[in-house]
């Protein structure tokens, strides 16, 4: 599999301008996602999974309740890449 860069600082800025409440933590897109319930979590977290698993392309998250928090990075990148955006548009566009 091809390498995937890592985004400039610039580049960055502009895709966070297009991600509605996420942000840069620790060096990851992070958002939390709130959902009334714990089935409507899950079944965003089941629907998710099945696009990241397409994409081999897996989140760093978590779930409490209706709850889920997410960790978005190209590990083997060292960085965020257009891979987390892309995901992310992908999350938001469920959520």
């Amino acid at each position: 599999m091809p390498r995937r860069s890592v985004l400039s600082p610039e580049q960055l800025s502009s895709a966070l301008e297009e991600l509605e409440g996420w942000c840069v933590k620790e060096g990851k897109l992070h958002k939390v996602f709130q959902f009334p319930d714990f089935i409507e979590a899950f079944g965003f977290m089941s629907k998710v999974a099945l696009v990241a698993q397409t994409m081999n392309h897996h989140p760093e998250w978590s779930n409490v309740y209706g709850m889920v928090r997410v960790d978005l990075v190209t590990h083997d990148s060292g960085g965020i890449t257009e891979w987390d955006v892309t995901l992310a548009k992908r999350m938001d566009a469920f959520a």
